[in-house]
């Protein structure tokens, strides 16, 4: 079993490694952790520095884990969904950003995508505090 988790340093890419770390734990299994970015040269030594700062994180909670950064330019969503489909995931976590009146319309693409073409289910979170 394992659990496949997208995470960005923002606090729903938080909220997401959170319940992602919970999750792992209920149901005693081994997380890949991705970081996906569209970077420039300039922009490996920060995606390796947040990618350092997840897995202290990880060691401290004592979990099997991988922690993969995608740097390849596609975009988030394809890197996830590939990840999931490569390692047969069981669940993929995700979080979710709040939205305006007209973005409640649609989900941000990225999330769409990913609901709607996941293999396994999807746990979509918000961060604490996000308005209902």
């Amino acid at each position: 079993m394992t659990i496949v988790v997208g995470f960005l340093s923002t606090k729903e890419g938080e909220a997401a490694l959170t319940s992602a770390v919970a999750e792992a734990r209920r149901r005693d299994t081994r997380l890949v952790v991705v970081l996906s970015r569209r970077t420039d040269a300039g922009d490996h030594a920060a995606l390796e520095a947040e990618a350092d700062a997840v897995r202290d994180r990880l060691d401290e909670a004592d979990l099997a884990y991988e922690v993969r950064q995608l740097r390849r330019g596609s975009d988030v969503a394809e890197d996830i969904l590939a990840v999931a489909e490569e390692v047969g995931a069981d669940l993929i976590v995700i979080g979710l950003r709040r939205r305006s009146p007209v973005g409640k319309l649609i989900l941000g693409s990225n999330a769409q995508r990913i609901l709607l073409d996941s293999p396994c289910p999807v746990l979509a979170v918000k961060p604490a505090g996000a308005a209902a």
